[in-house]
């Protein structure tokens, strides 16, 4: 087998991540396919879980942070009744209880304690790292670590269906909220245990679910030639598309490029992040961070040939 010539290549793409697959293993493959240099996701989804993955490709890399930091949104399943030992329906049943009948004001009454500002105790079952180790590590010896309370915001949570022993919700919250511990949560609040039985995250950043495409998309569109899928290829500068933008003369950019500080001509609060633009080109540099009356670079993209001219 030949060894993969690996290439330059920047910007975004959506993975609908399928079942089955961890998210470096969708990565991976998404990656072999660009033959891109350097890539990486941007908020791990369990192998049960389906939907929105973005990865990141070469300088696209260095603003993945913000996509992790973003607000996510999922459609779950949650099955009433039983509990599991690692809180989704991979794991072996612990208990198994009735559900009790509740009417629907009841269960929106419970449904609204975890709506807004709330506690969770983050699951053994996870990817959060103890000394240096994930949790689900020690886990499957049946060691179990402390956990401390973690705050999160669940800014949506409604009820889209419900059967006698299953609740379909709709979630949407803020960076490290673990959708498999509120399932978990809201089964003990109604006193029947739960676990997670589907999770697909639905968008990231805001990003649409209309721009998601599957592995066998991807694949498709590689047998037709690389250049289509660059064409599918979103600019790097989405992931930071909540942040002011700043034009630059072509005289600045080039001092921004060489990584020094301009002045600053807008009326922006200071320590503010901003994305970075050539006007003259309307190419999009990097970002920069606004202190005093001067705009100091942060974090760049390789401009090397706007450097050299």
């Amino acid at each position: 087998m030949s060894k993969t010539k690996w290439r330059s290549v920047d910007g975004i793409v959506l993975l609908n991540k399928p079942i089955g697959l961890s998210s470096n293993q969708a990565l991976q493959r998404v990656r072999r396919l660009y033959r891109a240099a350097k890539a990486g996701h941007t908020g791990a989804l369990d192998p049960l879980a389906t939907g929105m993955l973005p990865l990141c490709l070469g300088e696209a890399t260095k603003f993945s942070q913000f996509l992790l930091d973003a607000d996510k949104r999922y459609i779950t399943c949650i099955q009433l009744g039983k509990r599991t030992t690692t809180g989704d329906k991979e794991g072996d049943v612990l208990t198994d209880e009735s559900v009790p009948l509740l009417a629907d004001a009841d269960l929106e009454s419970i449904l609204d304690q975890f709506r807004g500002d709330i506690e969770q105790v983050p699951p053994m079952y996870s990817a959060l790292k103890h000394e240096g180790k994930p949790l689900y590590e020690y886990a499957r010896k049946g060691i179990v670590i402390e956990r401390k309370r973690r705050q999160v915001r669940i800014s949506n949570l409604t009820l889209i269906s419900r059967t006698a022993d299953t609740l379909t919700l709709d979630v949407q919250c803020s960076k490290g909220t673990y959708i498999r511990t509120i399932g978990e949560d809201i089964g003990e609040a109604l006193g029947c245990g739960a676990h997670l039985h589907s999770l697909h995250r639905v968008s990231t950043a805001g990003y649409s679910p209309d721009d998601m495409m599957s592995l066998e998309e991807f694949e498709a569109l590689a047998q037709q030639g690389e250049d289509q899928l660059d064409a599918k290829l979103m600019s790097m500068d989405t992931a930071v598309a909540h942040l002011d933008q700043v034009e630059l003369s072509p005289l600045l950019a080039r001092e921004m490029v060489f990584g020094r500080r301009v002045e600053n001509h807008t009326e922006l609060a200071l320590d503010s992040l901003v994305r970075l633009y050539d006007q003259g080109e309307n190419r999009f540099l990097g970002l920069g961070v606004i202190k005093d009356h001067f705009i100091k670079p942060q974090r760049l993209i390789n401009t090397s040939e706007l450097a050299n001219n």
